[in-house]
């Protein structure tokens, strides 16, 4: 038997680093490109409209691509209709809007005016090129057959770059985030440090030593109360503003491993299905060495508000390299550096789908569906449905159909049947049981 294949749903001109969903308009938005290395490939942004086709397939089709000029985005952000792309040692941000028809881009450029105004020196206008290209542009960066007809149109304006690594030797941002509320936009690079503004204003209002070497994830809790970094120096930290609360030992779970034989990779807070003031935290660790016969990696899940492990589970020997939450906190996605993709249960870290080798290379981001897009059901029948992009250019869409089950009224039919053959059966058998 071969293995499974999974369709790419889309495939762009350059490697994918990192793939978002727009609630609000619906937007797949997915980023990379070849850097600034004169090797002829490209760096933008694109722009994808997503359409169930029938109840379980997808199809997606290009609407805009947004030139980055010499930078690739390695990581990205969306929130408000605002993008924070990771550009080397920058966050760019930049408004985009989705119309039906093309429209003079006024009003955007006049909200940029809010995000460079009120920042204090760390953030800059950014002058870019004008996106009136639309699809002319989007057609030079991909198939041409794969864009949308121009009534549907994609406008984007570059707002405001904050300096987001200092890194002396080789600046670069790891990680971008917006904090639950959209009022506050965090950072981690390569230097160590965590730096937070205020949004959309851009003023800079911690920044911090978080990890010695570079930070690999960080995430925020809702409410903003506790924010939680990962770093290369084996630690995952929990912090009150600026100051450190706790760190966190997954160890505790696994007293038979070895301190400083696994690190931790990634972290991220999700909900408690039916349970509305409960939290959870997600950690993944992989081996900081790689031996002939490599060892498992690991998932563990914490008590989101005191940060005691609850539960620890293996996840196989290939290296995980990105993880994602669902919005409903159901379902936990990874992806390895082999290529490969899994989800599993949140409740029991147990592997619900798997497929090795989907991608031909390491898996750089993924991102569940949410339940609805622009009120209309996206999932169709399918129980979740999570997107994941790799340096092989591919965009895949993997799928959980939901699992058939039974009325509870054909169940509880069948249990009085099952009572009433007994019953039947007992005064067969001996007579004048009953």
């Amino acid at each position: 038997m071969g293995r499974r294949r999974v369709p790419d749903l889309y495939r762009a001109p350059f490697p994918l680093y990192t793939i978002k969903v727009d609630p609000k308009t619906g937007l797949v938005i997915t980023a990379g490109g070849g850097g600034a290395s004169k090797t002829g490939i490209k760096n933008a942004v694109h722009f994808l409209d997503l359409q169930l086709v029938g109840e379980q397939q997808y199809s997606a089709s290009l609407l805009h691509a947004h030139d980055t000029d010499t930078r690739a985005t390695m990581n990205l952000a969306v929130g408000d209709g605002v993008i924070a792309a990771g550009q080397d040692g920058s966050c760019s941000l930049m408004r985009f809007r989705h119309s039906s028809q093309r429209e003079e881009d006024s009003a955007a450029s006049k909200q940029g005016e809010d995000y460079a105004g009120n920042s204090e020196g760390t953030a800059r206008r950014r002058g870019g090129k004008g996106d009136r290209r639309g699809q002319d542009e989007a057609a030079a960066s991909g198939d041409k057959s794969d864009t949308k007809d121009e009534t549907s149109h994609i406008s984007v304006t570059p707002l405001a770059e904050v300096q987001s690594d200092l890194n002396p030797k080789d600046p670069l941002q790891k990680v971008v985030r917006f904090s639950p509320d959209l009022s506050l936009l965090l950072t981690g690079g390569s230097d160590g440090h965590i730096r937070v503004w205020e949004f959309p204003s851009l003023k800079k209002k911690y920044d911090f030593k978080a990890h010695e070497g570079e930070i690999e994830d960080l995430d925020m809790s809702p409410g903003n109360k506790h924010l939680v970094t990962v770093g290369r120096d084996f630690s995952c930290s929990v912090w009150s503003g600026s100051q450190l609360a706790m760190g966190l030992n997954w160890l505790e779970t696994t007293p038979q491993i070895a301190e400083k034989t696994y690190r931790y990779m990634a972290c991220r807070f999700g909900k408690v299905e039916d349970q509305k003031d409960a939290l959870r935290l997600y950690t993944v660790q992989i081996p900081h060495k790689r031996d002939r016969k490599p060892p498992p990696c690991y998932l563990t899940k914490w008590d989101g508000k005191s940060f005691l492990p609850m539960l620890t589970a293996p996840c196989g020997s290939e290296v995980i390299s990105s993880l994602a939450v669902s919005d409903s906190g159901t379902f936990l996605g990874l992806g390895t550096v082999t290529g490969s993709v899994a989800i599993y249960i949140a409740f029991s870290l147990q592997k619900l789908y798997y497929v090795q080798e989907s991608h031909g290379i390491v898996v750089t981001d993924l991102a569940f569906l949410p339940d609805s897009l622009k009120g209309k059901d996206i999932k169709g029948n399918n129980e979740t449905a999570m997107l994941s992009v790799a340096v092989d250019s591919r965009c895949q869409i993997h799928t959980v159909p939901n699992r058939r089950s039974f009325p509870i009224w054909l169940v509880l039919f069948c249990c009085g049947l099952m009572v009433v053959g007994v019953v039947l059966l007992l005064q067969y058998l001996f007579p004048g049981f009953i």
